[in-house]
């Protein structure tokens, strides 16, 4: 790497430093390396290593944005949007399935997955549709097993993003026949990732629909094929998030579970990735659990930080999604604390416009206006809420 990409990474590492209210002393703790070694590289003299970079991305919780600063290409990469450029499609379609082929394949599927959070629904199904018909065509060509497979894994991952992003859109039919080919691609490919993620879909897709029981089955039948890994984490999660809504008990020994496969497995290349679980997306996870079991101190403490986990020092939101909630888990502790007024004000800040998965978002919404109309019968400010609600 070059000054440039010292320089870029070093001004991202000063600003989320200050964010963060972090001295370099306390980076220097967090980090093991020395603070003259740390200054050099924020003053852009030395240029940081991919290790560097991982370990100050996980210590600031910059959710990827240091670790692509350390990496020259990634930020005009994103900006370009070369997965859509004439000359990647022409070398896709011109090449046979060789492996410098199936590495741009697998590089596209990442960069299509960690635009999740933000890029327009409808848009980022469009081509995640239009890879998967890609896919279909090499694995319509002869090729050896081990590619067979590579081209299996990528339909896999492709499959398991235009479900998610399908059912954020409300078309359930089309995202449980989506589902369903990621299942299969999974285990035909012999990838327990794949196919754990399969089973999560099912268990989100029931849990956003009220049938918690049903959620609990199928995040037990995912953690059984899932192995250690991120979907096994999220499995975990999504069963503890149906048992809170039944209100069973155990869910603080569920949880460390969870955090303690969590803790076992490295820090993602790219925490921003959907299909990633890091530590700031277990503490989203967390809040809802706590929400729901009445546990408002510590659902208030995880709110606040997934919120400033995922704002960067400009102000940006990093996951609009994952801040929506945290807002209406925010007006839910206000509500039972008698605060009407906060509590509608934050309400209807998350039910702003904007990347949405709108059948998740409705589910914490309702269950807002639940809590407001037993507490707050009759009053105007409800029915106001009611009515955004509506809207959405």
């Amino acid at each position: 790497m070059g000054d440039t990409g010292g320089v870029s990474f070093g001004s991202r590492l000063r600003e989320y430093r200050d964010h963060r209210g972090w001295s370099l002393a306390d980076l220097c703790r967090a980090t093991n390396y020395s603070r003259s070694y740390l200054s050099n590289i924020e003053n852009g003299r030395k240029a940081p290593t991919d290790d560097l970079a991982r370990l100050c991305d996980e210590a600031l919780r910059a959710k990827g944005e240091l670790i692509a600063a350390a990496r020259e290409d990634v930020a005009a990469k994103l900006d370009r949007t070369p997965w859509q450029t004439a000359e990647l499609v022409q070398r896709m379609q011109a090449s046979d399935t060789t492996s410098q082929t199936l590495e741009t394949l697998q590089s596209t599927i990442e960069e299509l997955c960690c635009q999740y959070s933000y890029r327009d629904a409808l848009d980022l199904r469009r081509e995640a549709h239009e890879w998967l018909q890609h896919v279909g065509r090499l694995l319509r060509r002869p090729v050896g097993l081990k590619a067979h497979q590579e081209l299996l894994v990528a339909g896999g991952w492709l499959a398991l993003l235009a479900g998610c992003v399908e059912y954020d859109l409300g078309m359930r039919s089309a995202a449980e026949s989506t589902r369903t080919a990621a299942l299969q691609l999974g285990l035909e490919a012999g990838h327990p990732e794949i196919a754990g993620w399969g089973h999560e879909m099912t268990a989100w897709f029931a849990l956003t629909q009220g049938r918690f029981r049903q959620a609990v089955d199928a995040a037990q039948r995912g953690q059984a094929v899932a192995q250690s890994s991120s979907v096994h984490v999220q499995l975990i999660a999504q069963e503890a998030k149906a048992k809170a809504r039944l209100g069973e008990a155990g869910l603080s020994t569920l949880l460390a579970s969870g955090k303690e496969i969590l803790d076992r497995l490295p820090y993602p290349d790219r925490p921003e990735n959907h299909f990633k679980v890091d530590p700031a997306k277990w503490d989203y996870y967390a809040m809802d659990v706590h929400r729901m079991a009445g546990d408002d101190d510590l659902a208030t403490q995880y709110a606040t930080t997934v919120i400033s986990d995922n704002t960067s020092p400009d102000g940006t939101e990093l996951s609009p999604m994952r801040v929506s909630e945290c807002r209406i888990t925010l007006g839910i502790v206000a509500g039972r604390e008698g605060d009407l007024e906060q509590a509608v004000e934050l309400g209807k800040t998350g039910l702003k416009h904007g990347r949405q998965s709108k059948i998740h978002l409705l589910m914490i919404a309702g269950e807002l206006d639940h809590e407001l109309r037993d507490r707050f019968p009759g009053e105007g400010l409800v029915t106001e809420f009611e009515e955004t609600l509506h809207a959405v």
